[in-house]
C-alpha cells in the first residue's frame, strides 16, 4: 500500500515535466521552433550522455555541489545560530535584528561588485557569496521559530526547574523545528541561486562555467543541460528535507490536504 501510494504521488508528479517533454519534442520534429534556440529534449539528453561518458559533467558538478553545501554550512549555520540567540534574548533582538533586516533587503546582485573587489575572482568571493544568501533564510525562520514556541510550554519548564539548556534542548529546538527545517529547505534552494550568479560572474570550473562557456560557443544544448542539472540537484536536496521533515516532525498532526 506504502509502495504503490509513492508511484502513484511520483507518477502525478510526472505529469507536467514529461507533457511539457513531448510537446517539445513535438515541436521540435514538426520545425515550430528553432532547433537553434530550442533545440529538442532527444538533442538535449544525447549531449547530456555525452558529457556524463567523458567525465566533463561529474568534474564541473562535484565541484558546484562543493561550493554550494560550504557556502550553506558557513551560511546557514551561522544563520540558525544567531536566529537561534537572537530569539532567545529580547536585548538580543534589540540590539542585532535591525541591522541584520536591512542588510536583508540588500540584493545580492547589488553587493557581487563588492565581493568580486574585496575577494577577487577566486574560491573565497564565491562561497561567501552563497554563504550570504544561505544566511538569511534560516536567521528569520530560527527566530519565527523561537518566537512561535507556545509560552506555556516555558511556564512548564519552569515548573519542571529545566536548565537553560534543558529548556532549549526539550522545548525551545523541538517547538521551532517546524519552521527552521523550513528554513533550512529556503536556505538551501537560495545557496544553489547564489551558484549561479557565483559561477557566472567568473569561474573557470562549475556548472556555471558549462553554461557561460557553452553560451560563448552557441552550444545551446549544453546549456540547457546545465539548467537540467541545477533543477535536479535542487530538487534533490528539497527531497532529502523533506525526508528529514517526516521523521522529526511525526508528532505534528497537522492537514495534508
Amino acid at each position: 500500500m506504502f509502495k504503490s501510494e509513492k508511484a502513484k504521488r511520483f507518477a502525478l508528479g510526472s505529469l507536467i515535466p514529461v507533457a511539457v517533454l513531448l510537446v517539445w519534442q513535438l515541436a521540435s520534429t514538426l520545425e515550430w521552433i528553432s532547433p537553434q534556440l530550442f533545440p529538442s529534449p532527444v538533442s538535449i539528453f544525447r549531449n547530456f550522455y555525452e558529457i556524463i561518458i567523458s567525465g566533463e559533467l561529474m568534474h564541473h558538478l562535484g565541484i558546484s555541489v562543493m561550493r554550494a553545501m560550504l557556502g550553506f554550512v558557513i551560511g546557514g549555520g551561522s544563520g540558525l545560530l544567531i536566529g537561534l540567540f537572537v530569539g532567545l534574548f529580547k536585548r538580543s533582538e534589540q540590539l542585532l535584528d535591525p541591522s541584520i533586516q536591512m542588510l536583508r533587503t540588500v540584493p545580492l546582485l547589488a553587493v557581487t561588485p563588492l565581493f568580486i573587489l574585496w575577494f577577487g575572482f577566486g574560491e573565497l568571493s564565491k562561497v561567501l557569496l552563497i554563504s550570504m544568501g544561505a544566511f538569511f533564510p534560516l536567521y528569520v525562520n530560527a527566530f519565527l521559530g523561537v518566537r512561535n514556541v507556545d509560552a506555556k510550554l516555558f511556564d512548564v519548564a519552569r515548573v519542571l526547574e529545566f536548565s537553560r539548556l534543558h529548556q532549549v534542548t526539550k522545548v525551545i529546538l523541538p517547538g521551532a523545528m517546524p519552521n527552521i527545517l523550513l528554513g533550512v529547505r529556503l536556505s538551501l534552494s537560495t545557496s544553489w541561486l547564489c551558484l549561479v550568479v557565483a559561477e557566472l560572474m567568473g569561474a573557470d570550473q562549475g556548472i556555471g562555467y558549462l553554461i557561460q562557456d557553452a553560451r560563448a560557443y552557441m552550444r545551446t544544448e549544453i546549456v540547457f543541460v546545465g539548467i537540467f542539472i541545477f533543477a535536479i540537484v535542487g530538487k534533490l536536496t528539497d527531497s532529502l528535507v523533506r525526508i528529514l521533515e517526516t521523521k522529526l516532525l511525526k508528532w505534528q498532526d497537522s492537514y495534508r490536504g
